[in-house]
């Protein structure tokens, strides 16, 4: 039998914080839309992009105070996540060995 406890209670205060670090992380990721770091820009913006989206998964969707196959299934569609990526980088990267007849 599964058993149901109680659902957990987050304060306000929690929500503001995490909200105001969004905001905050928005403007970061504006500012370094400006700053010229050459082949570093991607990743800078990535990391940014990854510590918004792992702030909205565990606070606004609550992964963070759920049992322990939530996390399995928020983990899973990271690495979902990640394979899509690496299959589409993989792609985009070998488009320049293939040769088009008559260019």
């Amino acid at each position: 039998m599964i058993e149901h406890s109680e659902p957990h209670i987050v304060p306000k205060k929690t929500y503001y914080i995490v909200f105001a670090t969004l905001m905050i992380l928005l403007f970061v990721t504006v500012a370094m839309a400006f700053v010229p770091l050459g082949p570093f820009n991607i990743y800078v913006a990535m990391a940014i992009a990854i510590t918004k989206a792992v702030l909205v998964v565990l606070y606004f969707m609550h992964v963070r105070y759920s049992n322990r196959l939530i996390w399995v299934a928020a983990g899973a569609g990271f690495v979902w996540l990640v394979i899509l990526l690496a299959f589409t980088l993989a792609d985009y990267s070998s488009r320049g060995w293939i040769k088009v007849p008559g260019k």
